[in-house]
């Protein structure tokens, strides 16, 4: 009789600790480095702390708008010009039917990158900003590098949705859906997943949806879960 060794799946290791400031970090948290999106709702209120530590910044077309208009309120900056010029996006990327057109002269005068990708309409803004993320950044560098997305929750439950199956369309990447309510990330059925809950900024509630298939097993240690196959919410 022949005997196939099942390999064990590789444990992933999940943490919000970006939302902590830098001298709270937990010494057992998974260091990771991350991208941000920006997209076209209202600003959460922890926005400046990711701005400041993120490695690269992306505002999806009117997401722009919104660095624009907003930021200078939740900083303690002096004004507003110096505000708009502190906060400078690498990249504006979509089909450019939100931003507005000073806010696009502006940011391209400072020097953001410009991507306009009007001639695509089969695929989100939040899309085409993943892509270009998967297709630029090395593959050594992915297994360290999350996307935190900000504005994907709320508003229509269209784009809501849409948001969403991103995460499915690259579940090889690790991708965190931000409000200032809830996270939302996708665990792939690829791997073991460790979570690791920060009480400080997260909870009470915690949200598991088995999607595609029946939940396995799931067990629960103090506060790290193992899970698999789960779509995750946390409420912040």
């Amino acid at each position: 009789m022949l005997y196939r060794t099942v390999r064990p799946m590789d444990i992933m290791k999940h943490s919000s600790s970006f939302l902590l400031p830098k001298v709270n970090q937990p010494a057992n948290a998974p260091v990771k480095n991350y991208a941000l999106v920006v997209l076209n709702q209202h600003l959460p209120r922890f926005m400046p702390h990711l701005w400041a530590h993120a490695k690269l910044r992306i505002c999806a077309d009117g997401g722009a708008n919104r660095i624009f208009d907003e930021m200078f309120d939740m900083t303690n900056d002096k004004d507003q010009k110096s505000s708009r010029n502190r906060y400078i996006p690498e990249i504006i990327e979509g089909d450019m039917d939100s931003i507005r057109p000073e806010v696009k002269l502006f940011y391209s005068n400072q020097g953001s990158k410009i991507s306009d990708k009007s001639y695509d309409q089969e695929t989100t803004d939040l899309h085409k900003c993943i892509s270009r993320i998967h297709h630029h950044i090395p593959n050594n560098e992915k297994p360290n590098l999350s996307v935190l997305v900000t504005g994907a929750l709320g508003g229509r439950f269209d784009h809501e949705a849409a948001n969403i199956n991103v995460l499915y369309v690259f579940s090889d990447m690790r991708i965190v859906l931000l409000s200032d309510d809830c996270l939302i990330r996708l665990l792939p059925k690829t791997h073991r997943h460790e979570l690791y809950i920060h009480s400080s900024v997260e909870g009470p509630h915690c949200g598991l949806f088995p999607v595609g298939a029946p939940s396995t097993s799931t067990t629960t240690t103090g506060l790290k879960w193992n899970l698999s196959k789960f779509l995750y919410a946390l409420l912040l």
